[in-house]
């Protein structure tokens, strides 16, 4: 059976109904489970539900489910091999298998973090830890990433807000993929002083809003040819690397310095966890390392502690509900749900094609299908998107592509169907 969907509720509205929870001397732990089970678990949205097809949703296997409830309930600090190697040893498993489908070496590895933010912080903080090292520590006038017009808003925030470093955009082509091509003529137009202080290439494995992946070879090959640290952010659409008929599409992915992609989005893992997967885990070492007298005893030469790898220093073993999960059922199982999804999306996009009064905006890379409703303007698909959530039907947000007020499905979650498809086209008529 499927769980309700649900809705978000006003401040006021909680208020009214909750009121205090934190108390002098407590509400008791019957009340507290209540309040959290009859209002506020039901005032957060089913994100599994196979009709939520906003943003990128998440739908945990139960195996994955339930072993994160071990993890919160088990006193495990997983940040160091002297406290947590079972759990090490288990997370680096799942490394190895996500590495091996990247085709990165076998030396290659890093650490599970909070999410794609994190680790595209965390990899980029590492280039450019080691650009400065190659230049024997002289800085330029200022650092810069060469990054296509439809890199995720998170990788541009960490850039400029967290490490302020400039930006180079490369406009993508009329797909919106960044190809090795047009970041070759954007690079040889830099003046000098600019092109001196790039030290990476970010190259996108399936964009949030089209599932749209770049020319990964293509770019791949420009940033060798400069001794740039390539980056591929693959934190939705990596997981497609999984499924043979679009595997070709991450042709270039084993030039990558570093990769990411999130088990909670795509490979049926619950939220938070990112995998960072670095070709040469010594340089994310170098450039993430934390010393202090009190952490002498597991900053030790030869052990594997994944609080070296990221900036973070205290984790949760996050990795381990999706290392349970591809214990449990296997890579082959993982391989078919991923083409389960793939199939739904090809089939929903063959309704759109069909269907008079709607119109795909592009074609599908992976799972993502944007499109637009004939004649309707932003505020029409607003009223469409409440409507829909109001009634328990679906949440499908409204999006823009070139400017046009769209829409769009991301289909990740193997239980979602034709059908549900074409019941929220339908709706659109």
């Amino acid at each position: 059976m499927t769980a309700p969907l649900d809705r978000p509720r006003t401040p006021d509205d909680l208020e009214a109904v909750v009121g205090a929870t934190i108390t002098e001397h407590g509400i008791g732990g019957a009340e507290a489970l209540r309040l959290w089970a009859d209002v506020l678990g039901p005032a957060c949205l089913s994100v599994d539900h196979p009709r939520y097809l906003s943003f990128i949703p998440s739908a945990p296997t139960k195996a994955a489910a339930a072993f994160d409830m071990l993890v919160g309930a088990s006193s495990v600090y997983p940040g160091s091999w002297l406290e947590g190697s079972g759990a090490v040893y288990a997370e680096n498993q799942a490394l190895r298998w996500l590495a091996d489908l990247a085709g990165l070496p076998a030396g290659a590895g890093g650490a599970f973090v909070q999410g794609g933010t994190i680790g595209n912080l965390s990899a980029l903080v590492a280039a450019r830890e080691a650009a400065l090292e190659r230049r024997g520590g002289t800085r330029p006038q200022r650092w810069a990433v060469c990054a296509a017009e439809e890199t995720h808003s998170s990788v541009k925030h960490a850039l400029r807000v967290v490490m302020d470093v400039d930006i180079i955009e490369v406009a993508g082509d009329a797909r919106g993929r960044m190809t090795g091509a047009a970041l070759r003529t954007v690079v040889d137009a830099l003046p000098r002083h600019l092109r001196d202080g790039v030290f990476a290439v970010v190259a996108t494995a399936g964009t949030t809003n089209t599932g749209v992946v770049d020319d990964i070879a293509g770019v791949g090959a420009v940033a060798r040819e400069h001794g740039w640290w390539f980056h591929v952010d693959g934190a939705y659409g990596g997981a497609g690397l999984v499924a043979p008929s679009v595997r070709h599409i991450f042709d270039g992915v084993e030039l990558a310095d570093s990769f990411i992609v999130d088990p909670h989005k795509w490979l049926f893992a619950p939220f938070d966890s990112c995998a960072l997967i670095y070709r040469d885990p010594v340089l994310g070492r170098a450039a993430h390392t934390q010393y202090a007298s009190y952490l002498d005893p597991v900053t030790v030469d030869g052990e594997w502690n994944p609080s070296d790898f990221a900036i973070q220093l205290t984790r949760r073993a996050r990795g381990l509900p999706f290392w349970f999960s591809l214990a449990v059922h296997g890579s082959a199982a993982y391989r078919r749900a991923v083409e389960q999804t793939l199939s739904v999306a090809r089939a929903g996009a063959e309704l759109i094609r069909k269907a008079e009064h709607v119109s795909l905006l592009l074609e599908p890379d992976l799972s993502v299908l944007i499109f637009e409703r004939h004649g309707w303007r932003a505020a029409d698909y607003e009223r469409w998107s409440t409507r829909l959530l109001d009634e328990q039907t679906a949440f499908v947000t409204p999006t823009s592509h070139h400017g046009r007020p769209c829409t769009r499905f991301a289909v990740v979650n193997p239980v979602t169907t034709e059908d549900d498809l074409a019941l929220i086209i339908d709706t659109m008529k």
